[in-house]
């Protein structure tokens, strides 16, 4: 899904012509798979590439065998290595803790994907960190008329091969520019304790880690101290960001393109530019880790988390954007033994309010979908609706004219599924598999005759998320992916948390924010520009799990009239949990 809707073009302009620069034919796997993508799409092709000499000279040296004493004099002869000793050796240890399949710099030798196209070799010239190409070089990749060229390899770039395609070289810079700048990639997120870990794509300048950002991918720190996991999603996350942009510059025009870029940020780095860790940075980290993990092995106690539903009437959460949500009157619904309940939908049917919810059976380890009518104080007796043998969640429930539909999370599945109500409220028969793949929290919204669907899209390799928006002019009808697509890569809103409602003539999206766990907290986005082309939201109320004590997460809500439901859960010890209400 993340590449195969990027891969055809409807535009009549010419095929883009595309310029690889590269260390060797052997590509990290993530680059590999932007290759295959270009190759495969119907609007690119790779029409040169170049590859740095440098990189092959050294490879082309008879390597010399080294006693350890000579080693050891050339660590202690090299200030720079003697500073950062303790983070090599956490980068060795460091390697085994990745699996092969999802290793984003695993070789992959891509000499047989390059066999028909021309290939240059060029020594660039160096001045300390930065690479600058000969005039004779420039000048036959000028010759080629490329429309981009695509950095892989090579080091910091200045000079006119910046120039030497129409629109610049693109690059993929693997980190969080606006606060991380410098390297290694995706540790100091890890050192620093930072929720988020980012990559974008860019188009480079002159000015080190200053280009014009195309697109940008924010993703939940993997937790621990391994830099190498944390590296896995960030780099998969992203791999689709090359062929997206170049299907909008071919579909579009550039001026789409730059439109769509990021403006300028503040730089909020701790650090103006980071680099390896210090001997002593690495042993104050790891020092505090280490006490850290002392502590919770001996404290620690195992823990199920619990989810609830809480219920008010009469009040809303307050929509200007920067007020402080004011959750006061809401009250827990209980669940039976061994159960709990989260996800929930309000929807109205027959004069009478219905709540549609999760039911998780801790025994089984699945979900079904329940609903009870909204009664004062509370809800009626549940009744189960649908159930399968695979996981069940999320009951996006939605009227059209006279016909009730379901799409529950059937992420399990590997499905997105459409249901319709037979008999309300608990006959349903599946009506349609919308799509197939990983694909969770689908919401529907339909206005105009036209059916919008919200979709939160997995990664496969990295796990990453990605907001998507299609539509179609019927509800079982052929899905149209937006223009905007993805409409987030952020990790803080790009799962949706509820229906989409209108109030006071505005339309609001929950969604949740997943990067400190899942489902930590839920944001209402305004939805402020929204049509055949554009797509913008801002968030104007964010409520995170301190309004409740002893909360952790909370991570859906849902209004209808003056009733509001929201869920939240508690870590409860793990021996208690089938006992729990």
């Amino acid at each position: 899904m993340l590449t195969t809707v990027f891969r055809h073009s409807e535009s009549g302009s010419p095929r883009l012509r595309i310029g690889l620069l590269i260390n060797s034919t052997q590509l990290a796997s993530c680059f590999a798979e932007v290759v295959d993508q270009i190759q495969e799409c119907n609007f690119a092709d790779i029409e040169l590439v170049v590859l740095n000499g440098e990189v092959h000279e050294k490879a082309s040296e008879v390597p010399q065998k080294r006693s350890i004493v000579s080693k050891v004099s050339e660590l202690l002869g090299d200030s720079q290595r003697r500073k950062t000793f303790f983070f090599d050796m956490y980068q060795r240890w460091d390697k085994g803790n990745i699996r092969p399949a999802t290793d984003p710099h695993a070789a992959v030798d891509c000499t047989e994907r390059f066999k028909n196209v021309e290939t240059m070799t060029v020594v660039p010239i160096r001045k300390r960190f930065v690479h600058r190409f000969p005039p004779e070089a420039i000048e036959r990749i000028r010759e080629k008329q490329l429309d981009v060229l695509i950095r892989f390899g090579f080091n910091i770039l200045r000079g006119e091969i910046l120039k030497s395609a129409k629109y610049g070289v693109w690059s993929y810079h693997h980190g969080d520019g606006d606060s991380y700048r410098g390297g290694p990639a995706h540790f100091w997120e890890v050192y620093e304790g930072n929720p988020i870990s980012g990559a974008m794509l860019q188009v480079l300048t002159e000015k080190l880690d200053d280009g014009k950002v195309l697109c940008k991918g924010l993703f939940a720190t993997s937790e621990g101290i391994s830099k190498v996991r944390n590296s896995v999603t960030p780099y998969w996350g992203v791999s689709s960001f090359m062929i997206q942009k170049l299907r909008e510059l071919h579909q579009y025009g550039w001026e789409h393109v730059e439109r769509n870029a990021l403006p300028a940020a503040p730089y909020l780095g701790k650090k103006q530019i980071y680099t390896s860790p210090t001997n002593l940075e690495m042993v104050q980290w790891l020092g505090a880790v280490f006490a850290r993990k002392c502590i919770e092995r001996v404290t620690r106690k195992a823990t199920t988390i619990h989810w609830r539903l809480a219920m008010r009437t009469g009040k809303g959460l307050a929509l200007d954007c920067g007020s402080e949500p004011d959750m006061k009157g809401f009250r827990w619904i209980d669940s039976p033994k061994g159960h709990f309940y989260a996800d929930p939908f309000l929807f109205e049917e027959g004069g009478k309010l219905w709540l549609f919810f999760e039911d998780f059976d801790y025994g089984t380890k699945l979900g079904r979908i329940c609903c009870a009518e909204v009664v004062e104080g509370g809800i009626g007796e549940p009744i189960a609706v649908l159930e399968t043998p695979y996981h069940l969640s999320y009951p996006c429930i939605f009227r059209v004219e006279d016909s009730i539909y379901m799409i529950p999370e059937t992420g399990a599945n590997s499905t997105v599924e459409l249901y319709r109500c037979r008999k309300f409220p608990d006959q349903w028969e599946k009506a349609k598999v919308l799509y197939e793949g990983q694909a969770v929290d689908t919401t529907v919204w339909i206005e105009d005759g036209i059916y919008w669907f919200f979709v939160t899209v997995k990664e496969p390799k990295g796990k990453g998320t990605q907001l998507w928006l299609f539509s179609s002019s019927a509800v079982d009808g052929e899905w149209t992916a937006h223009p905007a697509n993805p409409i987030s890569t952020d990790v803080r809103n790009s799962r949706g948390a509820g229906a989409i409602f209108r109030q006071n003539g505005k339309l609001y999206r929950p969604s949740q924010d997943c990067s400190k766990c899942y489902g930590y907290s839920f944001s209402l986005n305004e939805i402020v520009v929204w049509d055949r082309e554009r797509y913008e939201e801002k968030t104007c109320a964010t409520v995170d799990p301190t309004w409740a004590e002893g909360l952790v997460c909370t991570h859906s809500y849902s209004r209808a009239g003056q009733v509001e439901i929201i869920d939240g859960c508690v870590a409860l010890a793990t021996a208690s949990v089938s006992h729990v209400e």
